[in-house]
């Protein structure tokens, strides 16, 4: 996912872009009000994380502007804690408010759950065809959402319905990382705490279903993508 970061302070934003790159995000950062919205009339984003606290506009006003050009989902984050600051912020338009200090795996939560509501309407699926809607060609892979069907190389392969929602998750976003967390919260509904073990043993067993082991690849530390095939 492509993320606009709206942040003058050259230390958080430092840490932010190196947290965010590694959960596979390709940030590209403002430090005031006016780029950010240059960029976005320039450019797409999945994502705005727009700090309040800026040099040149106040965030409120930014915000406003964003919302006036485009529907990305933006992410307030500031200091201001205060109830009526937050009901501002969303009246102009935020998806979502984050209150400094946050912890960096909330942040992240916040960003795919503001996605996930979003992101249908801003764009298909990235392995979706126009001819076939619902479904999902990533190469040798194709995925049926309706009918629940997988076919690889030709072949048809069953899998159970947790393996099958893993699949369809992975097969939406191809070379995007998931989260282990973001997987677990979307496949089984529920946290990441106990349930690392039942996600390795579905990757697993997805694996050799698959007889391709090598299209649903590790990202050490961080979760699972499905590998892209080669150009």
């Amino acid at each position: 996912m492509r993320l606009l970061l709206v942040e003058d302070d050259e230390h958080v934003a430092g840490a932010l872009v190196a947290v965010l790159g590694r959960h596979g995000f390709d940030v590209v950062r403002a430090r005031g009000g006016e780029e950010a919205v240059g960029l976005l009339r320039d450019g797409t984003f999945g994502v705005v994380l727009l700090d309040l606290g800026l040099p040149d506009v106040d965030g409120f006003e930014v915000c406003g502007r964003i919302r006036r050009l485009s529907s990305v989902p933006v992410i307030m984050v500031t200091a201001r804690a205060d109830v009526r600051s937050r009901i501002h912020g969303l009246n102009l338009g935020a998806d979502d408010y984050v209150v400094k200090p946050y912890d960096t795996g909330e942040l992240l939560a916040r960003i795919h759950a503001v996605s996930r509501r979003t992101g249908p309407e801003a764009a298909p699926p990235a392995g979706e065809t126009e001819d076939r809607p619902g479904v999902l060609v990533i190469g040798p892979v194709t995925v049926e959402l309706a009918t629940r069907q997988v076919v690889v190389d030709g072949r048809p392969v069953a899998l159970t319905r947790k393996e099958f929602d893993l699949l369809a998750l992975l097969a939406q976003r191809p070379g995007v990382v998931f989260r282990r967390e973001q997987i677990i919260s979307d496949v089984w509904r529920t946290s990441w705490e106990g349930t690392g073990r039942t996600l390795e043993v579905h990757v697993a067993s997805l694996r050799a279903k698959l007889r391709r082991p090598e299209l649903v690849e590790t990202v050490r530390g961080v979760g699972y993508r499905l590998s892209l095939p080669a150009a």
